[in-house]
């Protein structure tokens, strides 16, 4: 990574006032490195960016705010990526406008493993929620990790989804990314701190801002091209027609992602956005190995292992093979183990299900998703069940 002293230019560059990412590209393709940009003369750099760019670039530096700065990358887990750096993430510079630096706290190292986005509303519904959450758990057990926003909502399923297949242990290295668009020490919203530190622990948090920078309305969709650069493919889980996570999904496409949303009803506003991406081209998908299956042709050889035919085929033979049944219920809680034996061998609607569980439907809702992505049960015309 860069040393000490070339990353204190780059922090230099990246906070002179009023220069935007386009001069700094100029700057850098005109002179090379940041220490050369600041060797260069003012005439040169007049040529390049103009008289008053030229002057900022000049001036004497915030020098407290760049060792603060170099403070925060000496502590231990703690990254300061450039442009010129080997572990900068390769996919990002598949993207118009790449980040100069990239502020990363935990795994440095999955910022390059294939990944997945997840994103949707922040007031989204239980069903949304539990979505995400079976999504984000079936594809990082498959070997993705899975890339949002650690936003209220959707995002915040689809961290502890990609984290509790990771504690699971039911796929190594698989884990979870949160791009925000704050500072790295400041979380936003406040309550997903504990959230944070379990992803800095587990996965990586990353930022494009300086340290202390607050929530600002516009730093978000900003971040958001970040979320589609890092990950092969986008999903949208719920999302309103003026949601930011359209804005994803435009940038994903602009990049040549693969993007795909989960349909929902026609009475429902989270659902239109989705249903907007679907007639403009999204892939249409009901369950995770849809995604598995669209991103095989993409990703060729960096398919993640878990999620390759051989692999996918084993499990299969392993799940369909006999087994004492207390050997499946050590994979499952205790109210999905309740679920299953509610459900016998007959099939049954939710309607006569959920008071045979002791449950509404909603919550019912929540733990049969994972049981038909796991393939446990699977889904019978006239929306009744039936345990496979």
């Amino acid at each position: 990574m860069t040393d000490h002293h070339d990353l204190s230019h780059w922090l230099r560059l990246s906070a002179v006032p009023g220069l935007g990412a386009e001069s700094q590209r100029s700057l850098l393709a005109a002179f090379g490195l940041p220490a050369q940009i600041f060797m260069a003369g003012r005439t040169a750099l007049v040529s390049v960016v103009g008289k008053a760019r030229a002057d900022a670039v000049l001036a004497l530096p915030n020098q407290e705010a760049i060792e603060r700065a170099l403070a925060w990358a000496q502590e231990p887990g703690n990254h300061i990526l450039t442009l010129a750096d080997d572990a900068y993430p390769r996919a990002l510079l598949d993207i118009s406008d790449p980040p100069l630096l990239l502020y990363v706290k935990g795994e440095v190292a999955l910022l390059q493993q294939p990944a997945l986005a997840i994103v949707g509303a922040r007031t989204a519904t239980a069903h949304g929620e539990a979505n995400a959450e079976a999504f984000a758990r079936h594809l990082a057990g498959q070997g993705f990790t899975i890339v949002s926003g650690l936003a209220a909502g959707i995002d915040t399923a689809a961290h502890r989804g990609a984290l509790g297949c990771s504690t699971a242990g039911e796929a190594q290295g698989a884990s979870t990314i949160a791009v925000i668009g704050t500072g790295i020490d400041r979380i936003y919203p406040s309550s997903n701190a504990a959230l944070a530190r379990e992803i800095a622990t587990c996965g990586a948090i990353v930022s494009e801002f300086a340290l202390g920078t607050p929530p600002l309305p516009h730093n978000f969709p900003r971040r958001n091209r970040i979320i589609a650069g890092l990950s092969q493919g986008v999903l949208v889980v719920e999302a309103a027609l003026n949601s930011g996570s359209l804005i994803t999904a435009r940038l994903a496409t602009e990049t040549g992602r693969e993007v795909f949303a989960i349909p929902g009803s026609i009475h429902s506003p989270l659902a239109r956005g989705c249903h907007r991406l679907i007639r403009d081209g999204a892939k249409l998908v009901e369950t995770a190995e849809d995604v598995v299956e669209e991103l095989r042709g993409s990703l060729g050889d960096r398919l993640p292992v878990a999620a390759r035919p051989a692999a996918r085929s084993r499990r299969r033979a392993a799940r369909d093979a006999p087994q004492p049944s207390t050997q499946v219920n050590l994979a499952l809680d205790d109210e999905a183990t309740r679920v299953l034996h509610a459900i016998a061998h007959e099939p049954v609607d939710l309607d006569t299900l959920a008071p045979r569980c002791g449950l509404t439907v909603d919550a019912l809702y929540a733990i049969l998703l994972p049981l038909e992505l796991d393939g446990h049960i699977a889904r019978l015309p006239g929306g009744r069940i039936q345990r496979t």
